[in-house]
């Protein structure tokens, strides 16, 4: 999925009536650096980007993928950043076959000896 990957460089060159018709490409915008990040809200006391700011973390920032899903589930479900994290990765459990304490779901699964 190469347009996905590169949809910010390739969404310039959308015409303005193909736009039209996906509201939601209008309003995408990457975050790509760890201050536009936490100038997004993404950041928290238990989550602080912004001590990676202050120590002059040399990385990019947050994974895009994970920030534009954190992000929208803080908008649909209209909850702040640590819960909406908390959110995601409970899904992302609840796909492999783990519930949220950490325990598989799968019932031959050896959990204690």
């Amino acid at each position: 999925m190469l347009a996905f990957r590169y949809r910010a460089t390739l969404l310039p060159h959308v015409p303005a009536r193909v736009r039209s018709m996906f509201p939601q490409l209008s309003n995408y915008t990457p975050l790509s650096t760890f201050s536009e990040q936490a100038g997004a809200g993404l950041s928290s006391a238990a989550f602080d980007i912004e001590a990676n700011i202050r120590d002059g973390d040399a990385r990019v920032g947050l994974d895009e993928r994970g920030t534009q899903e954190v992000m929208e589930i803080m908008r649909r479900e209209r909850v702040n950043f640590d819960q909406a994290r908390l959110i995601r990765q409970n899904q992302i459990l609840a796909r492999n076959g783990i519930d949220p304490s950490g325990m598989p779901l799968d019932s031959k699964a050896v959990t204690r000896l």
